[in-house]
């Protein structure tokens, strides 16, 4: 007994030794070779960008609701998987947007004639107020600047400028976190930044050198501009030191900003996790609160509207007083109570921008993981040279709306991005093209699909007979060799839906709907080159790492 006591004790010292050697500082786990990097095991916890706050992920039925008035299927409910994410606690603000107006203005400034247009595509569309037969003016003069409404949600923004405006914010904020951690000159992003010398994430990652222009007095090589002398090895050879910008694994950067997928809205806005009790689920709620009523049940604050929204015809808040929601049009944000995530406004208010192109069911039979229909997969352009070519002041991209509008889609200092092709997709199984949004539904694969007469008698000539599933308007705008808008409105009385592939849906129920649209699961959709005074948006951030930031234990 006592040989087996010794032998055993042998092996436990046996083993924390080795356990000491393979843990040791800087040693590989898989080699035992000594590596790079301060840490070479343990988890780094992603943190909430600003203005999010934490979404854990789960199982929900999406698309349930429970009134249905229009029996239009559009509401098909189907069980989905959400990964954890990050939400804007708030739908975003005149406030905020306005700083990157401020910012767009000053670092490219409208009277250069390579960014006029610049600014102008990314200004909301104030116009948006006006109605033939109502006096809004005081909106559209004052909504979007005057410090009254600074913290009420932005409005006239199409879905195109919020992708942008979410595009942008990433690169603030990762700089900020660069300069922070002493990878950038201190205050170098208001001082310094210029059009052709600005940051951008991806081109840092992938090339820092080439980010702020290359101005290697902004771009610093250790943090702090501060490297290691290299120091000869046994052989006399001198070692560059390595890895003296930040990179993805210094876990220093944060995922992007973007709109949340309309999954993930979804499932934030319905909030299930306040309806259990232990393990025990309490079932479907209709709005993102609990409970079946627009008002408060709570003794503090029994009667209270929980949203404003349009309570009946030609009622907008309620009689003044006690009954009133508190608004006739939108309300600053935390103006109501927050649902069981602690996200505001996600019934009420605004409705906002989600991802992804409407289509009228869900196709959970092919994906009910991170559901989104909108993927389109690029890469870097890499030069003849074998580097990656960046956007510059004469190749800025702009997409030309249908009423003309050009909004501006690629910077000065960002990767060119160009579709993925054969040789990316050759024997994948998983997806075979760049662009995604047609899958299974309208494009030759699909089982549903017919053909389009040919729009003109010049097209019936030309041979042309396009194939596609939704026969939709085609209102064009294009410029000429001069440059002046050409707009081709589209008045073929052949058209029957206004569904395409520049459709987007938007969610939840605004200031202007009726109850029926705050209910979560409901769905609709709008041009995303159009804008109006109800839809504004929300950002949201993808989770890396864990799926939730505690342990978890079953109970009862």
């Amino acid at each position: 007994m006592a040989l087996r006591l010794i032998l055993s004790l042998m092996l436990i010292v046996s083993f924390a030794s080795c356990k000491k050697i393979w843990n040791s500082k800087n040693a590989s786990q898989a080699t035992g070779w000594k590596v790079d990097g301060k840490k070479t095991s343990g988890n780094k916890k992603q943190q909430a960008g600003p203005g999010l706050v934490f979404v854990e992920g789960g199982t929900f039925t999406m698309g349930k609701v429970e009134d249905d008035v229009m029996h239009d299927w559009n509401n098909t409910p189907s069980q989905q998987h959400v990964m954890s994410f990050y939400m804007d606690e708030t739908e975003v603000t005149n406030f905020m947007y306005l700083e990157y107006l401020n910012w767009l203005k000053k670092v490219f400034p409208p009277t250069e004639e390579n960014y006029k247009n610049i600014y102008q595509g990314a200004l909301p569309d104030t116009l948006v107020w006006r109605n033939r037969l109502g006096y809004n003016e005081t909106m559209t003069n004052n909504y979007l600047r005057h410090p009254a409404y600074a913290n009420y949600p932005v409005v006239g923004v199409n879905w195109i400028q919020a992708v942008e405006f979410s595009k942008w914010r990433t690169e603030r904020v990762n700089e900020a976190l660069l300069e922070k951690k002493g990878y950038l000159k201190k205050n170098a992003k208001t001082n310094d930044v210029t059009a052709e010398s600005n940051f951008n994430t991806e081109t840092y990652l992938n090339s820092p050198t080439l980010a702020y222009g290359g101005n290697a007095e902004i771009v610093l090589p250790g943090r702090k501009g501060t490297k290691k002398t290299a120091k000869p090895g046994k052989d006399g050879k001198v070692i560059e030191p390595s890895n003296l910008y930040a990179q993805r694994s210094s876990g220093i950067l944060l995922p992007e900003y973007r709109l949340p997928t309309e999954a993930e809205w979804e499932y934030a806005a319905a909030a299930d996790v306040g309806q259990r009790e232990f393990n025990i689920y309490k079932g479907q709620k209709k709005y993102p609160w609990t409970g079946s009523y627009t008002r408060s049940g709570k003794r503090q604050t029994k009667g209270d509207q929980l949203a404003n929204f349009k309570q009946g015809n030609g009622d907008y808040g309620g009689i003044a007083g006690w009954s009133d929601d508190g608004a006739d049009i939108t309300n600053a944000v935390k103006s109501y109570p927050a649902n069981d995530f602690g996200l505001y406004d996600m019934a009420g208010n605004v409705a906002e921008w989600v991802a992804d192109v409407y289509r009228p069911i869900i196709d959970n039979e092919a994906n009910d993981f991170n559901y989104f229909r909108g993927n389109q997969y690029t890469k870097n352009k890499i030069g003849k040279d074998g580097k990656i070519e960046v956007v510059t002041k004469d190749n800025i991209g702009f997409e030309t709306l249908s009423n003309g509008k050009k909004v501006a889609i690629s910077f000065p200092g960002q990767i060119i991005q160009v579709p993925v092709d054969s040789m990316d997709t050759y024997l994948r199984y998983n997806y075979d093209k760049s662009d995604n949004v047609n899958y299974r539904d309208g494009d030759k694969q699909s089982t549903i699909d017919f053909k389009n007469k040919a729009d003109s008698e010049s097209d019936t000539k030309k041979g042309k007979d396009e194939s596609a599933m939704y026969n939709s308007p085609k209102n064009r705008a294009t410029t000429d060799s001069l440059g002046n808008v050409v707009r081709k409105l589209d008045k073929s009385d052949k058209r029957t839906t206004l569904i395409n592939n520049k459709v987007r849906v938007y969610k939840g129920g605004s200031w202007r709907d009726r109850a029926y649209w705050l209910d979560p699961a409901q769905r609709r959709y709008f041009p995303e080159d159009m804008a109006t005074d109800y839809i504004g948006f929300r950002c949201a951030m993808s989770r890396v790492g864990s799926k939730s930031d505690k342990k978890k234990s079953a109970r009862n």
